[in-house]
């Protein structure tokens, strides 16, 4: 693999990293908080869609943090397997979430709605170029 190609996966795989240690630790730490701001800037996303539910929100907060723990290290190790499936576990839980969003933006003004598809579009793309990125290196090319 060329250090290009490192590079690449690395800067991706430590953004998805980023996020899921951003939306973990304020989910999981400070769930109140996490439903009433989030993203932050004055903006609210989850407070429109429902009630509070502590255990449901510190749920999503540890699941994005095990999720950010697999993700660094497939980051360090750059393992094909580890890479491989890191990826698609991103893509398991971003695809759904994004449909989920795109059929329920009651509530938002439309810069919220914009920020907030744009937001969880991202996650996505990133994983699925990544995935593409390493099906086009050549398998012993991996470590």
């Amino acid at each position: 693999m060329s250090d290009r190609t490192r590079t690449v996966l690395r800067v991706g795989l430590g953004y998805l990293a980023a996020i899921g240690l951003l939306v973990g630790l304020w989910a999981g730490l400070a769930p109140r908080s996490f439903y009433e701001d989030f993203p932050g800037l004055g903006r609210v996303w989850v407070a429109v869609d429902g009630p509070f539910n502590e255990h449901l929100v510190r749920d999503v907060g540890w699941l994005n943090l095990a999720l950010t723990v697999a993700t660094v290290w497939a980051a360090v190790t750059l393992g094909r397997t580890l890479v491989v499936a890191v990826l698609v576990a991103w893509l398991v839980m971003s695809l759904p979430h994004l449909a989920y969003h795109l059929g329920h933006l009651d509530g938002l003004a439309t810069s919220d709605r914009v920020g907030e598809l744009a937001s969880l579009a991202l996650v996505p793309l990133v994983a699925a170029a990544l995935l593409a990125v390493v099906v086009r290196t050549r398998p012993h090319a991996v470590p």
